[in-house]
């Protein structure tokens, strides 16, 4: 029998909790520290030294050696520089283990190797790191020893930021600082502050790790560049929910250990629709430590793939053919004093808040469309959105029967008499309970949708970090609110002007709300009826960022300077370039190397073949047949790899970050679809025993 498994001991094990805090620091500098959290400040020099003593403490009671400030530069990945705790020996030669307060405050990494889009040149290398209080510290734990983790931001010498969190930080107190405004409106004097909370459900999908090593497509793009289709994919819809093999049930045991020892709250696992991939949701955190746990997660599942003999795939599109993966970003609003701001009650007809801050939301996303697409761009979200198993493009918001039939009401006449309720589900069966039902069925098409109390944002990449989404969702909703605290705090009579700024909105931004399937071609053509925005790529998304729309939006709440939007917008465009660079040639290093020797080599067997039936007198046509078909599959590889070698090369010569995006998205783009469709006729026409790589049904089926 296994050893039974005590989660409640071993959850936040490796983490520096309020509740460690509170039994290690004097008791009034708990209360400095638990108050800056909960609203803002700055430790003194004093207090920092008293807090960074109590976390070496601990960190070197379980195994650490070494700190480090961990940061989420414009990578997307997180970033560590280890410093050991030692210091120099005293005159007996004891060595002393000491961290400071102004070495747990302020770190300085190299800023000039990260990615700035200009922001910071080679000969300008200073950079900081700066404490997030409000996200704990936590020990990693690998063949590198046991490393405590600070979570900070990560800004330049001048100042601006260089990373993912700080602008969701800033994002996150200007949507409190504006939701407290609506909630002061309808006599919640309590509430000291508004929290935005995020559940980041993950995707991804787990290979055998000596298969993937002999794919270079996988090792360097992260997806398969090659592959024809296994003669089984997802038709059946057996894989997902379906019973979980013992050897991913193993890796995903050991994934929960690990997560729940960081204090990150996994919850639910199972797989998912198509075979290899899986999923993870975690309950509800604050926007910030859930944007810092999903990055652990990423990087714990790799990690422990790795332990197992797999390897984890975070690519958005790894399999042609097969489901991609992505990250429902599920987004709400409360209080500190606890009310949801998305919850609509029993009666959502009658909830004037609620219904005052969905108007607003959609507003929000009405308004700023092309934004929210942009915060769930990324490269190989590209081969994944609007195709068939992810929301599409377009942006759309679902709201339900239960809350379209209110927003129709107020709409054409002004008021909202009732709301449909959920009644019963009738099972029909004796021994099994009837059900209340919800008032509402889901839409699993539609990129933001209500779900009950919050909004579930669809369209997140799988491999992508979730501060951008919710660093924009954030930024949107506290300009929808300013606007109407602007309008509601002049008002002379509240109730009046409340109700009229329900119907204007809803009645404005009516268009956004969609509940249809988002799958459909008519919805398409419905949506370009409405004038909703489709930003079908990564390249085109971009330059919604330094829209003047955009900018006026985050200079207003602070979160982003002209000159750090126009950094990201460079940022992203190089990104792009880069990518697409690397998978081009590795198409080719894997066209040269791998299948076309392999194929030269079979098709001069087939001849030898051909020679030894007809020496024999026999009838070699379908031999003849075979050789002929595969060489012209053959030569149009070589042609298709000569092209695209062509376009890389003239690729370049072009300077303009912009134009070389676009370029790769439209010309080397279509070069790497030249090459791979001979290729992978030739993987359904050679024979398997001298194909050079693992097929899907090798990756797909044999883990």
């Amino acid at each position: 029998m296994s050893e039974v498994l005590n989660v409640e001991e071993i959850f936040g094990s490796k983490v520096f909790t309020l509740g460690k805090m509170r039994e290690r620091l004097p008791k009034s500098v708990y209360k400095e520290v638990k108050k800056i959290i909960d609203h803002g400040g700055e430790l003194s020099l004093a207090t920092a030294d008293v807090v960074a003593k109590a976390m070496k403490d601990w960190a070197i009671e379980n195994g650490a050696t070494h700190y480090t400030h961990w940061f989420q530069p414009l990578t997307g990945i997180t970033a560590e520089k280890h410093d050991a705790f030692v210091t120099h020996p005293d005159e007996y030669g004891k060595m002393i283990m000491e961290f400071s307060g102004k070495e747990l405050i302020k770190g300085e990494p190299d800023a000039s190797s990260f990615p700035s889009g200009g922001l910071r040149a080679t000969f300008e290398a200073r950079g900081y790191t700066a404490w997030d209080i409000t996200s704990p510290a936590f020990l990693k734990e690998d063949a590198t020893g046991v490393i405590l983790c600070i979570p900070t931001a990560f800004c330049s010498y001048k100042g601006e930021a260089l990373d993912k969190k700080t602008p969701l930080l800033r994002s996150m107190e200007a949507v409190s600082t504006q939701a407290l405004r609506i909630v002061r409106l309808f006599g919640n004097t309590e509430a000291t502050k508004v929290v935005a909370s995020v559940g980041p459900e993950q995707e991804y999908f787990l290979v055998d790790r000596d298969k993937y090593l002999k794919r270079e497509d996988l090792i360097f793009a992260g997806r398969t560049l090659f592959g024809a289709p296994a003669p089984k994919g997802q038709e059946l819809e057996d894989h997902y929910f379906g019973t979980i093999r013992e050897r991913i049930g193993s890796f995903m045991k050991d994934l929960n250990i690990e997560l729940w020892k960081l204090g990150v709250t996994a919850k639910t696992q199972h797989n998912e629709v198509a075979p290899a991939q899986h999923e993870l949701a975690p309950i509800y955190e604050t926007a910030n430590i859930a944007v810092d746990h999903n990055q652990l997660v990423m990087e714990t599942m790799k990690k422990v793939a790795g332990r197992h003999g797999m390897t984890c795939l975070l690519h958005e599109k790894p399999f042609a053919g097969v489901n991609g993966s992505g990250k429902h970003n599920n987004w709400s609003l409360g209080t500190d004093n606890g009310v949801n701001l998305l919850d609509p009650g029993d009666t959502p007809n009658e909830n004037i808040q609620f219904l005052l801050v969905l108007a607003c939301i959609l507003k929000a996303v009405d308004t700023h469309a092309d934004l929210l697409r942009q915060s769930a761009s990324d490269v190989g979200n590209d081969h994944r959105l609007g195709a068939n198993e992810a929301p599409p493009a377009i942006i759309s918001v679902f709201l339900g029967e239960q809350l379209e039939d209110v927003v129709k009401q107020l709409v054409e006449t002004g008021d909202a008499t009732h709301s449909i309720q959920g009644g019963k589900l009738l099972t029909g069966v004796s021994t099994l309970p009837d059900l209340d039902k919800d008032a509402t069925d889901r839409n699993r098409t539609s990129p933001f949708a209500f779900t009950g109390n919050k909004f579930e944002f669809r369209m997140v990449g799988s491999a992508d970090s979730i501060a951008s989404p919710n660093t924009t969702l954030n930024a949107i909703v506290a300009e929808a609110f300013c606007e109407a605290a602007d309008i509601l705090e002049k008002a002379d009579d509240f109730d009046i002007a409340v109700h009229d700024l329900i119907k204007k909105y809803l009645t404005e931004h009516q268009r956004i709300i969609f509940n249809g399937n988002g799958y459909s071609e008519e919805w398409v053509e419905e949506a370009a009826r409405r004038g909703l925005p489709n930003i079908k790529s990564m390249v085109e998304a971009s330059e919604t960022l330094t829209t003047e729309k955009s900018i006026k939006l985050f200079e207003k709440f602070g979160i982003f300077t002209k000159a750090e939007l126009e950094s990201r917008e460079e940022v992203l465009y190089e990104t792009y370039s880069k990518t697409i660079n690397i998978e081009a040639l590795t198409m080719v290093d894997m066209a040269k190397k791998q299948y076309i020797p392999a194929v030269m080599e079979y098709t001069r067997t087939l001849a030898d073949t051909v020679l030894a039936v007809k020496s024999a007198g026999a009838d070699a046509t379908v031999q003849t047949t075979v050789l002929k078909s595969i060489s012209e599959k053959l030569a149009e590889t070589q042609a298709a790899e000569t092209a695209l070698e062509d376009k890389l090369a003239e690729a370049a010569g072009i300077e303009d970050p912009k134009k070389l995006a676009f370029f790769y998205k439209d010309v080397v783009h279509t070069a790497m679809d030249d090459l791979r469709t001979p290729v992978d006729e030739l993987e359904m026409m050679v024979d398997k025993k001298v194909w050079p790589v693992p097929t899907y049904g090798d990756l797909i089926f044999e883990v």
